[in-house]
């Protein structure tokens, strides 16, 4: 059950930042194990627990990142991630192109939501296809939006606009990926077992907009 994180936690993945070494890191590994990997996998199971139970019908897994970075991409001779996270998705084998709930925690900020770690062109197409055909479902999502403070959208734009018939989802329309996140720095919130409803409900109010894109890539290829 997660009780919260601690100063400590915030504490080790500066050191880490400032020690991104082997000896060091072995050093401290109990202190990884105990202050940031164990509070982290248990929170990550707690908000599961809830989210699958929920909606059972979407066959929910959730994962841990590991705090070794991928030794293909150890340019800078750092071998730990100073950063963790989890995720709440259906099982795949192309995650990044796949809708994910995720969970981070960094040195400097926490942050959760629902978005694309990088979708691909495709699905934008059938995303943009869909917009044109029925923009008002996706236009009655996005007014919820507007409607609350805890998620913004974030993604990179084409430099190039795509004309669009619905005004309100220009910047939707627009978009390579996106995500619907909320960042914080780091502060109490992390260290009351509070943050779990906190991030439950926020995947609650995500959950419209996951429905919407997960069938994205079942529609009809746009160029057909």
């Amino acid at each position: 059950m997660f009780t919260g994180f601690s100063s400590q936690t915030i504490d080790f993945m500066w050191n880490l930042r400032l020690n991104n070494n082997k000896s060091w890191f072995e050093a401290n590994k109990e202190n990884f194990k105990q202050d940031f990997h164990n509070p982290m996998k248990a929170l990550g199971q707690d908000v599961f627990n809830r989210i699958s139970s929920d909606y059972s019908r979407h066959g929910f897994i959730h994962k841990v990142s590991r705090i070794y970075k991928d030794a293909r991409r150890v340019r800078d001779g750092e071998p730990y991630r100073c950063n963790l996270w989890f995720s709440i998705e259906k099982p795949t084998e192309e995650w990044t192109s796949t809708p994910v709930f995720w969970f981070e925690l960094s040195p400097e900020q926490w942050s959760y939501g629902l978005g694309y770690y990088q979708a691909r062109p495709l699905t934008m197409a059938k995303f943009r296809a869909r917009i044109d055909r029925a923009p008002s479902k996706l236009e009655k999502l996005v007014a919820t939006l507007e409607k609350q403070d805890e998620f913004i959208l974030d993604g990179e734009e084409y430099k190039r606009k795509k004309e669009t018939g619905s005004v309100k989802l220009s910047v939707l329309y627009n978009m390579k990926s996106f995500s619907l996140i909320h960042k914080q720095k780091n502060g109490n919130e992390l260290f009351s077992p509070e943050l779990v409803n906190r991030i439950v409900c926020g995947y609650q109010f995500l959950m419209p907009f996951y429905d919407y894109l997960i069938t994205l890539d079942s529609d009809p290829d746009p160029e057909v």
